[in-house]
Parts: structure tokens; sequence; C-alpha cells
């Protein structure tokens, strides 16, 4: 069981991240400030569920129709964001599913939840890619489909490794079995918020890579 000022901590934040997460999006689909890339209109709310304030607040500057001038780095911030709200929206449906049904591989629990955070955190990922990179290139669904898992495989990976390193980190060290904390307890998810900022930040390095190499284009 977590401390009782961690599940505060972490009820405090989890609150601010949904109020954040709720302006986005009645700015997007209330008020009308529609994103030119559609897909986009659900990244932005997303990556407010574990960024935040500073999610906000970028959104607002950089992200908020109509926008120009963006610098580099506000566009290569934009792209990790999208590749990291397909990793998000699968891990969390992962970990609900398999806390739900007790899931485990060789009886350990988070052997099914990298397994399962992974697949579907790849197969939303390719998704999400897909809506982004077929538009702009003017391709079919095969040619999108294949065109969007070679961009996202490396750049998820490596968003998977920074989140999985810390997982390993909290489940092994912090709060090791018995005391383990699980998926319906606030303390868990905001160490797992904290696991997706660390992934964010590990594939910040492999998605400068592939928009160097074309493989990607900036948002």
């Amino acid at each position: 069981m977590a401390p009782t000022w961690l599940t505060v901590v972490a009820c405090t934040y989890l609150a601010t991240c949904f109020g954040c997460a709720a302006v986005i999006a009645f700015d997007i689909f209330v008020a009308g400030r529609r994103q030119p890339m559609g897909v986009m209109n659900a990244v932005f709310p997303i990556t407010a569920m574990y960024f935040g304030p500073l999610a906000l607040a970028f959104y607002w500057r950089w992200g908020r129709p109509p926008v120009t001038g963006r610098p580099w780095w506000a566009m290569m911030a934009t792209e990790v964001s999208h590749c990291g709200s397909g990793c998000v929206l699968g891990d969390v449906i992962s970990e609900f599913a398999i806390f739900g049904l007790a899931l485990t591989i060789a009886g350990a629990t988070w052997g099914a939840e990298y397994v399962g955070d992974y697949v579907l955190a790849l197969a939303f990922g390719i998704v999400f890619q897909y809506f982004a990179i077929a538009p702009m290139r003017g391709l079919g669904l095969a040619d999108g489909l294949k065109a969007a898992a070679k961009a996202d495989f490396i750049s998820l990976t490596f968003f998977e490794v920074g989140l999985f390193g810390w997982m390993a980190i909290f489940m092994f060290v912090l709060f090791p079995a018995p005391h383990q904390l699980m998926p319906d307890s606030a303390a868990y998810w905001l160490l797992m918020q904290i696991g997706m900022v660390i992934g964010y930040a590990t594939s910040w390095p492999a998605n400068v890579w592939l928009v160097s190499r074309g493989i990607k284009i900036p948002m």
C-alpha cells in the first residue's frame, strides 16, 4: 500500500492532468480550434494526461491554431508527443486489461504487463503514425501502414525502453512484492506518469534521427 503522502500527491497531480487535458479538449472540440492534422486533436489532450501543466502551456504557445514560425525544438516536441500518445494509450488500456483479467506470464504479472503494454503501444502507435504520414504523403492503406510501421517502430521502442526501465525500478526496488502497487491505486498511475515522461525523453533522440533520415516528417 502506498504511503498517504504519495497518494495525496498522486491524486493532486492526476486531477491537475485531467483538468489540463479537459481544457485542451474543450478548446479543440468545443471552441472549434481543430488541428490541421486530425490526429493531433487527440495527441495534445493525451500528452496533457502525463505532462499536465507543461503540456497545456506548450499547446497554448505552440500547438493552438493558428501556429506560425515554430522553432525546431517545438516541432520536435510535437513529433515526440505524437509518438508518445500512441504509446500512452496502448499502455493505459493494457494495464487495466491485464489487471482486470488477472493475466500473467510464467506466473508473473509484470511479464504480462511488459508484453501487453508493448504490443498495444505498437498497435496504437502505428495507427497514430498512419493518420499522420499517409495524408502527408498521399499513401493508400497498405503503403501507409508500412510507412507508419517503419517510422514508429524505433521511436516507440525507445519510448517503451524508458518507461519499462522505470517500471522495473518501482516494481522491484521502490515497491517490491508483497508491497507492490497495483493499477487500482492513484500512486501507481503517478509512477506510470513519471515513466511516460522518461519514455518521452528516451524517444527524443530516436525521433530526431528518424526525422533527419526522412523516415519521419516533422510536425
